[in-house]
């Protein structure tokens, strides 16, 4: 059994057990999360479309985890200009571990 959520703009294939890296999530360790926003459900017989999301379908799991990507360098160069930058960035994700896939019907 599976499930495709979505969650900070990307979707993601999930079973259960499964360790899922999200982007950030405004909760803490150890608290339960719980997605809504589910577009298919897949069981051993049946398999449920969502038209755009599947009614009454959940995907529950637990906080593991937050912290930070590595980081991506960003140069910008023009050249014979004598211009130079250079930016970084570290993006913050939240690791889930996914316990249950709820379907109604």
């Amino acid at each position: 059994m599976y499930a495709v959520i979505v969650s900070g703009g990307k979707q993601y294939r999930v079973s259960e057990g499964d360790v899922v890296r999200v982007e950030k999530l405004n909760a803490e360790s150890g608290t339960p999360v719980e997605f809504k926003s589910v577009l298919l459900v897949k069981t051993e017989d049946k398999t449920y479309i969502g038209q755009p999301l599947v009614q009454g379908a959940s995907v529950t799991g637990t906080l593991e985890s937050q912290g930070k990507d590595d980081k991506v360098l960003v140069f910008k160069i023009k050249k014979k200009k004598q211009y130079r930058r250079t930016r970084g960035h570290r993006q913050q994700h939240s690791d889930v571990r996914i316990e249950k896939i709820n379907v109604a019907g």
